[in-house]
């Protein structure tokens, strides 16, 4: 019996999809433990791309089984389309999808909500995907949230959404000026949801510890990144949930003394989308140049990811808060056709070197990376799967960053597709 959680090391996008799909292959469950479907993954096989929001990328391999845990906040018509799309192309989900009763329920008040908050923010908006993954969160916290268990008792349905319907349209008329709600008309509608939903619901904290006594293994994906995490990213600019590795115990019902390993993806330079501080950001040719050859994207918005070198200090804080005991490095073919690659090992504030990590937002905001180059190899490293064939500046390329941030390499990725990934320590 193997646990293991794979978390982002950066801002997410780090390439988490695809190292999750491999991994599935030696893994029974795989579990999504935080997030709602603002977070993306895809995933490549073959000539086919699946990008997959609320489902667990373990879905594309037959016979595993799949849990959307307690942690995840679900929009009910998002999970139902996903589902949807998979079958229409031939995936089995009836038996290999899990959904957690405790989980949240996204309502269309929280996406209203959140949609006019920020528009009220203007220049301190957060950058949220607006899809009401936030008041969602934040109703849970208050203990008026909506769970999946609610939404299949209508009586019990019905009671809630009277008390929170009318406080949610107070806020959306007098606060800022939209029409609210209809109480019958959002009943009908999440009860239609719930009698689709019904068969794939249960307790999978009990599902999961049995696969345990049973020594099966299981593969924990996190969405979004460290930085993201509502405790230890670079706060207000994160998500609403716990990314890194603690959440995973927490939004599964697994305890924290069953977890083997922590695996972080660390993309081979650095992203992320919407506002907040980036200390490697580049605003140049180099930045664009590895935004178009990354295909630097979101899969679920679409959205262009801002682009920079590889952040030391962002990493090492990431492997400590999550106790990495390996990475996953991906992307590094995209850095291929460089002259010069650079690495940030701190950060230069009004006459100060950080080498870790501050959690000052002003110091984020304002500092200049101190970088340190490495001759590029201008070579093609696509689609190589031994680490004897890649060049040598890629070699020490990767030793530095792993020296850098004391964490072994388990992986190395070379492309999107499966092949092109070269193991260097087995996971399971």
């Amino acid at each position: 019996m193997s646990t293991v959680v794979i978390t982002g090391a950066q801002w997410g996008d780090e390439g988490k999809g695809k190292i999750v799909d491999l991994l599935t292959e030696d893994a029974d469950y795989i579990v999504r433990y935080q997030g709602g479907h603002n977070a993306g993954h895809t995933v490549v096989i073959g000539d086919e791309e699946f990008i997959l929001h609320l489902i667990p990328s373990g879905i594309l391999r037959p016979g595993k089984k799949c849990v959307i845990g307690n942690g995840v906040v679900i929009d009910p018509h998002a999970l139902l389309t996903e589902i949807d799309g998979l079958r229409e192309k031939g995936i089995e989900v009836k038996d290999n999808l899990f959904i957690s009763g405790r989980a949240h329920i996204i309502m269309p008040y929280h996406r209203a909500i959140e949609k006019e908050s920020e528009k009220q923010k203007g220049s301190l908006r957060i950058g949220t995907t607006g899809r009401g993954i936030g008041p969602t969160y934040a109703d849970k916290m208050a203990r008026v949230g909506i769970r999946v268990v609610d939404i299949l008792d209508e009586e019990i349905l019905m009671e809630k959404l009277m008390i929170n319907i009318q406080e949610m349209n107070y806020f959306l008329e007098r606060l800022y000026g939209v029409k609210g709600f209809v109480l019958d008309e959002v009943y009908k509608e999440y009860t239609g949801y719930a009698a689709r939903l019904r068969d794939f619901a249960g307790d999978t904290s009990v599902l999961l510890n049995q696969a345990l006594a049973e020594g099966k293994n299981i593969l924990f994906e996190g969405a979004q990144g460290t930085h993201l995490d509502v405790d230890h990213g670079t706060y207000p600019y994160v998500t609403s949930s716990n990314a890194t590795a603690g959440g995973a115990c927490t939004g599964s019902g697994v305890g924290p003394t069953e977890i083997n390993k922590v695996v972080g993806v660390v993309k081979a330079y650095t992203t992320r989308v919407g506002s907040g501080p980036f200390p490697t950001e580049l605003k140049d040719a180099t930045g664009e140049f590895l935004r178009d050859k990354g295909r630097e994207y979101g899969a679920t918005t679409g959205r262009p990811r801002r682009c920079g070198w590889f952040d030391v200090l962002a990493t090492r804080y990431a492997a400590r808060v999550n106790g990495f005991t390996g990475m996953a490095i991906t992307k590094l073919d995209v850095l291929d056709d460089l002259d010069e690659i650079k690495i940030c090992t701190g950060y230069s504030f009004e006459g100060k070197i950080y080498s870790e990590m501050p959690s000052e937002l002003k110091v984020l905001e304002g500092c200049e990376p101190v970088l340190e180059s490495i001759e590029g190899w201008k070579v093609s490293t696509s689609g190589i799967s031994k680490y004897e064939e890649l060049p040598l500046n890629a070699k020490k390329y990767i030793e530095r960053i792993k020296d850098l941030i004391g964490v072994e390499v388990d992986i190395i990725s070379t492309g999107f597709r499966r092949d092109e990934t070269i193991i260097l320590r087995k996971i399971f």
